[in-house]
Parts: structure tokens; sequence; C-alpha cells
């Protein structure tokens, strides 16, 4: 399975510009290569196990949200094909590879804040809400439990760490990062998107416990970039087995942060390997969340 890491893609004269925790990033002219790898992250840290067609999935999920959201006129964003037959042609002779798993986008200026969204009180929110009643500097009623529905959702965004763990901060740090109207706008966009997607995704049999949206300039705009709504960027619960007062059942990485709780393991490289059955059972969660939210099979 480590094969399919693809840390090691080469594609001809394009230039790798960055190689992330599960994204590989080359400059392609006017615009950037996406290549969505089957690696995993949990607590930061990338795992020494791919999941089999995680970044498959990655790719169109978030292909089919843009679209939705472009449709919905909430805002613009940086795709502009996930269709490597379309890609330039000097990248056509990669294409068996790239296929399903890259997108060809704009290039972008990106904030230096990820955007949080939480419809409900899960992972770091609920360990904050039970110190302190609150959840990024906000104060949320009493009474709450695990996986409570918050009363509105709430933007609770983070810094981006280079390496080490993201950040949670309240509202006024970050428009001291991006500047007020920026973090006005973007605490907007991502309240209208989630709001949104958490509606139809409920009429689909999901939940959307919370999910994480990237903004950037694009010739002076503030559009949608990188990755939406996806198991990655986000918590899928199953509605029919949804309970308040415990954690819950997903569709996403939550299970293989899961195993790893239960490991002597203090969160820092290098990753423990990943069971073979973790591996299955987390791949066909992807995928399941992807046939259930879009309606149709893997390409």
């Amino acid at each position: 399975m480590k094969s399919d890491y693809l840390t090691d893609l080469k594609l001809g004269e394009y230039q790798k510009i960055n190689s992330g925790k599960v994204r590989e990033i080359f400059d392609v002219g006017e615009n950037l290569l996406l290549v969505a790898t089957d690696r995993i992250s949990a607590f930061d840290v990338v795992l020494p196990d791919p999941i089999p067609k995680k970044g498959a999935v990655l790719t169109q999920m978030s292909r089919f949200w843009f679209d939705r959201i472009e449709k919905e006129g909430i805002t613009g964003h940086h795709l502009i094909t996930a269709d490597a037959g379309e890609f330039p042609a000097g990248l056509q002779p990669y294409r068996e590879k790239l296929e399903g798993r890259s997108s060809l986008v704009k290039k972008c200026d990106p904030l230096a804040i990820e955007c949080v969204v939480r419809g409900y009180l899960a992972g770091s929110g609920w360990k904050e809400y039970k110190a302190d009643g609150t959840v990024c500097g906000i104060e949320l009623p009493g009474g709450l439990v695990e996986s409570s529905e918050l009363p509105e959702p709430i933007f609770t965004p983070a810094t981006k760490a280079v390496s080490g763990h993201d950040e949670n901060i309240d509202f006024v740090r970050a428009t001291e990062i991006v500047g007020r109207d920026t973090a006005e706008k973007v605490r907007e966009l991502s309240l209208a998107i989630y709001t949104s997607a958490r509606s139809y995704a409920l009429s689909r049999g999901i939940i959307i416990c919370d999910t994480k949206f990237e903004f950037g300039f694009h010739e002076g705009e503030l559009i949608l970039i990188d990755e939406v709504l996806t198991p990655d960027s986000s918590r899928f619960w199953p509605a029919d087995d949804y309970e308040p007062g415990r954690a819950q059942l997903s569709f996403d990485k939550q299970y293989v942060r899961d195993h790893l709780e239960t490991l002597d393991w203090n969160k820092d490289y290098p990753g423990p390997e990943l069971p073979a059955e973790v591996i299955s059972a987390t791949s066909e969660r992807y995928l399941e969340a992807y046939r259930i939210l879009t309606g149709r099979e893997l390409e």
C-alpha cells in the first residue's frame, strides 16, 4: 500500500512547489495542480499507512460540493477542472496517475487562518466546553453533553500550523491576523456554506457535525479554496444512529483517531502503523460517505 503515497511523483517540466500532509502541489503556469494522495493524517501527524481510494474521494467529493456551492451563488471557488483530459497537454503523459485524484485550480493568496464551523459539540470543542463552558471563546448554554446540537452553528477559526498542531483562536485574534473586514466576510461565507450543506446532507441521512473551510484571494476576489466538505475536513455522522451524550459513529477519519486514542502514542512523529482492518474499514467509510452524499459510485 505504501507505494500509493505519490511523494516521489514527478511531472516532467512542472515543478512541485509543496508536499503537504495529503496533497502534492505543482506549478503549471497560470494555475496549480493539486494531487490528492491516499495519505492520512491524524492529530496533525501523517501516518505511515495510506487509505486506498482516499485521494479520489477527496477530489471528487470536493468537486461535487464546489459545483453545488457555485450553483447556489454563495461564493466563487478555485476549481477549474478535475477532468484530467482537460489538463494542459504537458500533463497528458501522466494522466493515468492523475485521473480521479487531481484538480487544476486557480493560483490564490491563501488566508493564514482556517475557517471552522461547528454545529454540534465534539472533538476539541467538547473538551473546551467541559472545562470552561466555551468554544473558542464563545460562551455556550449550560447543560450540553457530548455531541449536543448547538443552538446555532458557530464560527471558530484556527491558525494554520506549518508544523505541529493547529491552534483554535477566537474571532478577535482572527481579525488581527487577516483584518476585520476579511474575517467578517469569511465568517459569513463559512456559516452560509455550512448551513446549506448541512441541510442537504441531512436530507441524505448524514449529519455534518463540523467542518473546515479555507479561503484565498484571486485577482482581488475572496474565494473558497483547497478541499471542501470531505471526510478529511469534516465530521460526518449517520443521522439514524445519532444520540447525544456519547461519541458518534463516523464516516470520516474519526475512526482512525478513535483507534489511535487506544494506543500508547504521544501524538508526535513518527505515527504508528495501522492494522489492516482499520485501513480497510476507513477506506469503506470514505467511499460510503461519497456514495450517500453524491448518490453515485466513485468514478
